[in-house]
């Protein structure tokens, strides 16, 4: 990373589980990729995503598989796998020029507790970066997918 720094180059950083990989995360994998230079994904592992209450079945795949899958893709420069609960941590070491999330997230929310705020958004405007969110696709999404897998058994 501070190759790229070096070089100038824009960092962008997401988070998020991405345990059954679709298209709208590899739309919003491209477009957060549109952002800057490099994409760093954060991604839980799979205790992490066992404490989001995803649910008892989840991570269908296990932290390495999802990384792999990750990792393989063109617009992703980089996977770091991250045991807690937030991706405050990784942010706080990272220092990325743009954080991003989907459009479920506020930008501009700045209430801790609320369900939209962007964790990590304060550390990445104190030095000057951009807060940014991207509108999720609709109709997809991996609870969704599992719930159809359910009903055609």
């Amino acid at each position: 990373m501070s190759e790229w720094r070096s070089r100038g180059e824009r960092i962008v950083f997401t988070n998020g589980v991405f345990d059954i990989l679709h298209l709208g995360h590899v739309t919003y994998l491209t477009a957060a990729a549109g952002l800057g230079d490099r994409l760093i994904v954060g991604l839980n592992n799979d205790a992490s995503v066992r404490a989001l209450s995803k649910g008892p079945e989840r991570p269908i795949n296990p932290e390495h598989a999802r990384a792999g899958v990750l990792a393989a893709l063109r617009s992703v420069d980089a996977v770091v796998i991250f045991d807690e609960s937030t991706p405050f941590e990784l942010i706080t070491a990272l220092q990325p020029d743009v954080l991003v999330k989907g459009g479920d997230y506020d930008p501009h929310e700045t209430d801790l507790k609320a369900k939209t705020y962007m964790v990590g958004s304060d550390i990445v405007r104190a030095r000057g970066g951009e807060v940014a969110s991207i509108p999720l696709v609709e109709g997809f999404s991996t609870t969704n997918i599992i719930r159809s897998i359910g009903k055609k058994d």
